[in-house]
């Protein structure tokens, strides 16, 4: 997999989100060094300081890129419009890829089921309040795991039974409908932005370290060390689908053994992520949930 081939980013900024680790700093150390300017959000304000200077010391003196940090929690939407009502500048494409994995049963600070509030909710905001600022891309970070039941509009908080897994499951079952919805509308408006998606296939990073389940922790540290690639090529996907020139809504992922690991190329997606119906309304249900409508 080293022939992956990033085209020159040169004068762009990108925003990605969660960058401070894993795949958000594996992103972001690819896009500064095709040459972009990257603004990576943390919701740690010194660990994302601490990840900055490690992708300024991995350019060197040849590297045409550059970084910055902003603080940014996608489980607080004061954060989010703080970041998105201070941004003035253009801004080439937002990556959203920060996320949270089959956590104990817990809240954002706006009440909502804190996978979906996270992985998705806290994006939609973020995206819709940039969006007059971006030029060419939104990426959505989803994950194969998407792949399970539709959607429950009469209990997105999983109120009557949480379980760790079907959270995370609909969280990213909801990236991919937000893109398709996304996409949609971008056309329909006639915008040049594209939306996109990707998934990493089976990555090593910590967030399978955060599992409710103990011994799911002590399972998925196994996994990482036999089965699982790195960070680094669990970000391909989702710089292909950043910076390659893709058909809107197109959805990225690895090539091989079931989508779990490989070269980068068009992914499939359930049915269930195809469904236009669930797209539109899970749109307006989130623009209800977070008062953050249309943005064109």
């Amino acid at each position: 997999m080293s022939d992956f081939l990033v085209p020159d980013q040169t004068d762009r900024t990108w925003l990605v989100t969660g960058a401070n680790s894993g795949l958000g700093l594996e992103t972001s150390r690819m896009l500064a060094a095709a040459g972009a300017h990257v603004v990576m959000t943390a919701r740690d304000a010194a660990k994302g300081r601490a990840a900055a200077e490690e992708v300024r010391g991995g350019l060197g003196g040849a590297g045409r890129g550059s970084v910055e940090v902003a603080a940014l929690d996608l489980a607080d939407l004061a954060s989010v419009r703080a970041l998105a009502e201070g941004w003035e500048r253009p801004l080439h494409g937002v990556v959203a890829n920060a996320g949270i994995m089959m956590v104990p049963q817990g809240r954002t600070v706006d009440g909502f089921e804190l996978q979906l509030g996270t992985n998705h909710l806290g994006h939609f905001a973020l995206v819709n309040l940039l969006l007059p600022h971006v030029a060419d891309r939104v990426v959505s970070v989803s994950s194969a795991l998407h792949k399970g039941p539709p959607l429950d509009f009469d209990d997105l908080f999983l109120e009557r039974s949480y379980s760790p897994g079907r959270a995370y499951q609909q969280s990213k079952l909801a990236n991919l409908l937000f893109t398709a919805e996304l996409q949609r509308r971008l056309g329909a408006s006639g915008s040049a932005v594209r939306a996109t998606a990707a998934h990493p296939g089976y990555a090593a990073t910590n967030l399978q370290s955060h599992h409710a389940v103990p011994l799911m922790n002590t399972l998925m540290a196994v996994g990482n060390r036999v089965v699982a690639t790195s960070a680094e090529e669990g970000a391909r996907p989702s710089v292909m689908a950043a910076t390659y020139d893709l058909v809107g809504g197109t959805y990225v992922g690895p090539s091989r053994l079931g989508g779990l690991r490989g070269a980068p190329a068009p992914a499939s997606r359930s049915l269930e992520a195809a469904d236009d119906g669930a797209a539109r309304r899970l749109w307006d249900v989130s623009e209800e949930l977070t008062g953050v409508g249309w943005a064109l």
